[in-house]
């Protein structure tokens, strides 16, 4: 049996019409400035906050159990690829196989070709080795020991 709403009343405290009423303000309005959640010490933190989800606070709830869905999104948003396809291309460095933490490298060097086969996952050593002067044509001479073709991007001459 389902519970019959009643009339809109006005809130006391906004001045809306609403239906859900706690006393004679708004549901809203109790919630937004007369409730208080109760405030444990975050067991990762130990702070003193607002308890979310799982019994941690909201900042280590999110970098705890969020982290890895923001990381999909900004690689869908950024490189306009999906997820697993980005974990497949970073699970290690194709030149010494570290796989802590791998980031991603266009081969042509053209940040909007996107294709699978122009994107390689390089530790960050190796990534900004080809991308420092002194060290750029050892690593391209390892990618071409690996199968890879990197192409080297052309400087414009000053004249």
């Amino acid at each position: 049996m389902s519970k019959k709403l009643s009339a809109p009343e006005i809130c006391e405290y906004c001045k809306k019409e609403n239906i859900w009423f706690t006393g004679k303000i708004c549901q809203n309005c109790y919630r937004k400035h007369f409730w208080e959640r109760k405030k444990k010490i975050c067991p990762r933190c130990q702070r003193l906050l607002p308890i979310k989800g799982k019994g941690l606070c909201g900042g280590c709830y999110n970098t705890v159990y969020r982290l890895e869905y923001q990381k999909a999104m900004n690689q869908i948003k950024i490189h306009r690829i999906g997820y697993n396809t980005y974990k497949r291309i970073t699970e290690k460095c194709v030149i010494c196989g570290f796989d802590k933490f791998v980031t991603l490298h266009h081969l042509d060097q053209n940040k909007k070709n996107n294709s699978q086969d122009n994107l390689i996952g390089l530790c960050p050593n190796h990534h900004q080795m080809l991308h420092t002067l002194k060290y750029k044509d050892k690593i391209f001479q390892l990618l071409k020991d690996k199968g890879f073709n990197p192409q080297e991007k052309k400087l414009k001459e000053i004249k």
